[in-house]
C-alpha cells in the first residue's frame, strides 16, 4: 500500500502582513483532514498556475501518494503547477481554514511574486501534510532552535506546542528588529534575534557565529536547523564537531539554496543531507515500532 498523501484545492479568503516582509494567507481548502494543524511543523506543498490559467491543473488523486506525484510530472511541462514547500502556520479551530506565511524575499521567484499579489477569491492546489513525514522533537534538557525567517513559521509552531517546564533557547535571523514576531508559549524561552540589515537573506554567518558563541545552559541538547541549506550545513557541522552532539541529537532541514530553486537538481551535499534523513526517519519509524 502507498504512502497515503491529501490533495486539495484551496482557495484565498483574506490575506495581510505579519511584518513588512512576511505575508499571511488565509486559505479554505475543499477538504482538510483532521491530522492537518494537530501537530507542528507541517509542511505542505502549495501548486501554483502556470500564466493564463485561474487555476492548477493538478491529477486526481486515488490517495496514493506515489501514483499521484508520477501523474502529476506527467502532465505537460507548460500546464505542471509551479510546485513549492511551505509550513502550515495555524488551522483555525473547527473550521477548514489554514493560515500559511510567506516570506517576501523580494526575488523574481513564482511563489514570491503570486504572495505579493495575492487577493481573496484565488486558487491554489495544496499536496500534504503526510502523517509519515512528523518528526517529533527528541526529548533533552534543553532544546535548540536556529533557523533564518523562512523557519520562522514552523520554529513557532514548535515553540507554541511545548509544555510548561520546557527548557528552549532560539537563534533567529531576520533583517531588521521589524521582522521580529511574538510567539504564545508556555516554554521557558529565551529568545535572540539577530539582524543582518539588509532585506534578503543569504548564507549567513551571523547564525553559525551565534550559535558558536552560545553559552547554552547545562544538560542534554536536542538541535532543531532550519533555513538556508549551507547555512544549516555548517550548524550541523559545529554541533557534531564541536559540540559533541550525538547524530541523533539534530534535526535539520534545507529549506532553500543559495542561488538554487526547488526546481534545480539537487547537489551532491543535498543528496547526502537527503541519505542523511531518510536513514533517520526509518530509525524513527523502527523505534517506534517496538
Amino acid at each position: 500500500m502507498g504512502m497515503e498523501l491529501p490533495v486539495s484545492l484551496v482557495t484565498v479568503t483574506e490575506v495581510g502582513r505579519v511584518t513588512p516582509g512576511t505575508a499571511r494567507v488565509t486559505f479554505r481548502a475543499d477538504t482538510l483532514p483532521a491530522s492537518v494543524g494537530a501537530a507542528p511543523d507541517q509542511q505542505v506543498k502549495l501548486c501554483f498556475p502556470r500564466p493564463g490559467q485561474d487555476r492548477p491543473r493538478l491529477p486526481a488523486s486515488d490517495g496514493d501518494a506515489m501514483r499521484w506525484y508520477q501523474a502529476f510530472l506527467a502532465l505537460p511541462e507548460d500546464e505542471r503547477p509551479v510546485m513549492r514547500s511551505y509550513t502550515i502556520r495555524r488551522r483555525h479551530p473547527g473550521t477548514d481554514l489554514v493560515d500559511i506565511d510567506f516570506v517576501l524575499h523580494g526575488d523574481a521567484g513564482p511563489a514570491t511574486r503570486w504572495a505579493e499579489n495575492a487577493e481573496p477569491g484565488q486558487v491554489l492546489g495544496m499536496v500534504g501534510p503526510s502523517a509519515e513525514y512528523a518528526r517529533p522533537l527528541g526529548e533533552a534538557d534543553v532544546l535548540l532552535l536556529v533557523g533564518d525567517e523562512t523557519a520562522l513559521p514552523a520554529l513557532a509552531t514548535l515553540v507554541e506546542s511545548l509544555p510548561e517546564g520546557v527548557r528552549a533557547v532560539a537563534y533567529v535571523e531576520v533583517a531588521d528588529a521589524a521582522e521580529e514576531q511574538s510567539f504564545d508559549t508556555h516554554a521557558d524561552l529565551t529568545l535572540h534575534w539577530l539582524h543582518r540589515r539588509t532585506a534578503r537573506p543569504g548564507r549567513s554567518s551571523i547564525l553559525v557565529e551565534a550559535v558558536r558563541r552560545a553559552d547554552l545552559p547545562s544538560g542534554s541538547v536536542f538541535a532543531w536547523l532550519a533555513g538556508e541549506a549551507g547555512t544549516v550545513r555548517a550548524l550541523r557541522r559545529h554541533l557534531l564537531d564541536e559540540r559533541g552532539l550525538d547524530k541523533h541529537s539534530v534535526d535539520f532541514t534545507g529549506y532553500w539554496r543559495l542561488k538554487l530553486t526547488q526546481d534545480d537538481a539537487p547537489t551532491e551535499e543535498d543528496l547526502a543531507d537527503a541519505q542523511e534523513q531518510l536513514a533517520r526517519a526509518r530509525e524513527q519509524a523502527q523505534a517506534s515500532d517496538w
